[in-house]
């Protein structure tokens, strides 16, 4: 752990204070109760010597020492990592995200993640760690597999703007997804109630309370078969913004994500990781107000899957 060393010496204002409180006053950052501590462990000084009571009384002209001991910082670090950039302005930058790519920084993903490349494209965003709680530029997310339009703010005036429209419901999501069979109604909507699994605290299920409601809306474009594989092309429109809602409502009628093995299965095909893709989104400029359209291609990966799912419609 490392350790800083504070010098303070005493002005008449401070004059006859107890050390613990004096110290308090003078470093207000710190409560009494650590500085008591590390007094009581011999971490502060009096005109150099070691001095463990709290009930000290300081004198005006007196110098103070103490060394603070600091937790080793968990902030995320600037790394340069290629961005796929759809739009860019002053207050707000739009990327293609790519797949097997987290949003921010987390328990298992320390780095490598969007974050992490936002303070290396923009390093005065790490003036706003503290007020963006550690994630800077961030107003949505997509799961790690997920790819497709992501949006970031560069100040922090566009992220709370930004981040209200996702909060308000002004903002239209179109995804892309590839899931197993075809559903049986070509169009649909799903409405339920989405909250933790009463079980698997690491995934979200759809529940009869104690959850928040989800709206998602799909319609079926194409059906045909990959690797002998029935699936479907579905363009999904969700009206709320719940943890992993596209996946688990296409998985609770039985037409799960194809890769997506936490909510369906990999076992009739193999394809890597989840084929889901934030195609379209539009949402009010955080300056200007005026309503912005942005697309996102197809990665190589999905595209591939659907042209030879063209190529052997279903039926045929």
């Amino acid at each position: 752990m490392a350790s800083k060393t504070i010098r303070l010496t005493i002005n008449q204002a401070s004059n006859g204070l107890r050390f613990d409180r004096c110290l308090s006053s003078l470093i207000p950052q710190c409560s009494r109760a650590f500085l008591q501590a590390h007094i009581k462990h011999g971490k502060a000084r009096v005109n150099g010597e070691i001095c463990t009571n709290q009930r000290f009384r300081v004198c005006a002209g007196m110098e103070l020492e103490i060394d603070i001991e600091e937790p080793e910082s968990t902030a995320p670090i600037a790394e340069q990592i290629d961005l796929a950039v759809l739009y860019e302005d002053d207050n707000m930058l739009v990327i293609n995200k790519p797949p097997d790519m987290v949003v921010h920084p987390a328990d298992g993903s320390p780095s490598g993640t969007i974050v992490n490349a936002l303070l290396a494209r923009y390093p005065f965003m790490a003036d706003t760690m503290y007020t963006s709680g550690g994630r800077p530029g961030i107003v949505h997310r997509l799961d790690k597999d997920t790819t497709g339009v992501l949006i970031a703010a560069k100040t922090p005036e566009a992220q709370f703007r930004l981040s209200k429209f996702f909060a308000d419901r002004k903002v239209a999501k179109t995804y892309l997804a590839l899931v197993l069979g075809i559903p049986r109604e070509s169009t649909k909507q799903l409405v339920s109630m989405i909250g933790r699994h009463p079980v698997n605290r690491q995934k979200m299920a759809i529940v009869p309370r104690d959850g928040k409601e989800a709206i998602t809306i799909y319609n079926v474009l194409h059906s045909g078969f990959y690797e002998e594989v029935l699936i479907s092309l579905l363009r999904v429109n969700i009206l709320t913004g719940r943890t992993h809602q596209i996946r688990v409502h296409l998985a609770s009628i039985g037409h799960a994500i194809i890769g997506d093995n936490v909510y369906g299965s990999r076992r009739l095909l193999n394809v890597g990781r989840q084929m889901l893709h934030a195609w379209q989104l539009k949402i009010p400029h955080p300056a200007t107000g005026e309503l912005m359209s942005f697309e996102a291609p197809l990665p190589d990966d999905f595209q591939s899957i659907v042209d030879e799912m063209k190529q052997h419609p279903a039926g045929s």
